[in-house]
């Protein structure tokens, strides 16, 4: 986390959390999400403005993180916002490092790190648990996922969507469980 983030938590420490707003793609985009955007429809039907500024990609990349619940934010300053992900909260991009032995694969943030374990789920989707946590490998780079499991590095097994996100304790839309929260509780 950035040190003027770390300043500005200590300076302002109950600033609400900010949910709805920032959105994560099954490409590795990020999305700002305005009013408007939330309006018109859920992420990822309407995804709101693809966050493009190398600068704000790298900041939030850097101040990327979970909370205990498996929900993803961004920790902006003093404010917490959290994300919407169409899939998962790491995209693994896949090159031919990872058929190397130790090999590694990459984040959408730019961390790179090894694949422990493999899955496909009900829409043939291929996702990789990591040390960094539960990620979906990009489209693009499917052909060296294919070689990648055809030298026996990757043994994806089936696991219905839902299950592997219970599985590996990640929340897709936060602001749903705390509404699903509040409403229990009341």
């Amino acid at each position: 986390m950035d040190a003027i983030v770390e300043a500005a938590l200590k300076k302002w420490p109950n600033v609400p959390h900010c949910y709805g707003w920032l959105a994560l793609d099954a490409r590795g985009d990020w999305y700002m999400r305005d009013e408007r955007c939330q309006a018109a429809g859920p992420f990822p039907q309407v995804k709101g403005s693809r966050v493009t500024h190398e600068k704000l990609r790298e900041f939030i990349a850097r101040n990327y993180a979970a909370d205990a619940r498996g929900a993803w934010f961004f920790q902006n300053g003093p404010q917490r916002v959290y994300l919407q992900l169409e899939a998962a909260p790491w995209v693994w991009r896949v090159d031919a490092a990872a058929l190397q032995p130790g090999g590694t694969v990459q984040s959408h943030t730019g961390l790179s790190t090894t694949v422990s374990a493999s899955w496909l789920d009900e829409q043939d989707r291929l996702f990789l648990s990591t040390p960094l946590g539960l990620g979906l490998v990009h489209s693009l780079d499917m052909d060296w996922a294919a070689q990648a499991v055809e030298q026996g590095l990757w043994a994806p097994e089936f696991c219905r969507h839902a299950d592997l996100l219970q599985r590996c304790g990640v929340c897709l839309a936060p602001e749903v469980n705390v509404a699903a929260g509040a409403a229990a509780a009341g």
